[in-house]
């Protein structure tokens, strides 16, 4: 079977790189390699979710299929007393994430390999972030749905980047499932932001 970013140990050969972003007015300089997603750089998808998403200072943040770390790293920098966790089933993707947080004199973090939340069985967050795995399928997505609403504490939110064209409609009719208030907060080149509270 082929790798794909979301195979827990990528077999594909290395081919390291440095990838440069500004992501909320801070520069960045991410160690990307093969046989993770977006390698080539931060997809325009999670540029949309980074721009977009409200991290309180204090926030337990919980990032969901992290990569190489631009969505929770940013996170980390925004949530100054806060705490993030970041997991991702993709071993390759943990290391570099955390390869990445150390470059950015970044300690505010725990970053885990874990098979969706496997790692974090217990814990409660107040924002969850993910840039879901499309090419998972569907039932992967919404299964990160159900896990994110049981681990979201009162007053929590789920933030998702997801385009029109790879099933935002069905991941907006399954959240209206399972959070009491959900709203599209901005749509950019068929990228939908959804917000789903936890009341």
């Amino acid at each position: 079977m082929a790798d794909h970013y979301y195979s827990s140990k990528p077999s594909v050969e290395h081919e390291r790189r440095v990838v440069e972003a500004e992501l909320r007015g801070i520069r960045f300089a991410f160690v990307t390699d093969a046989g993770v997603f977006s390698k080539q750089g931060v997809d325009y998808g999670s540029r949309v979710l980074i721009e977009a998403m409200d991290i309180p200072e204090q926030a337990e943040v919980l990032d969901v299929g992290c990569g190489y770390g631009p969505i929770g790293l940013t996170a980390a920098k925004l949530a100054k007393s806060g705490h993030v966790t970041m997991i991702d089933i993709n071993e390759r993707a943990v290391e570099l994430a955390k390869e990445n947080a150390r470059k950015h004199g970044i300690s505010n973090v725990r970053i885990e390999q874990s098979d969706l939340f496997a790692a974090v069985q217990g814990q409660s967050f107040d924002v969850i972030l993910t840039n879901p795995p499309i090419r998972a399928g569907k039932e992967t997505v919404h299964r990160i749905f159900e896990c994110a609403e049981q681990h979201l504490r009162p007053g929590g939110s789920l933030w998702i980047v997801i385009q029109k064209k790879q099933g935002a409609p069905s991941a907006l009719a399954k959240l209206e499932t399972l959070f009491e208030q959900v709203t599209e907060v901005c749509k950019d080149k068929g990228y939908r932001i959804y917000k789903a509270q936890k009341i």
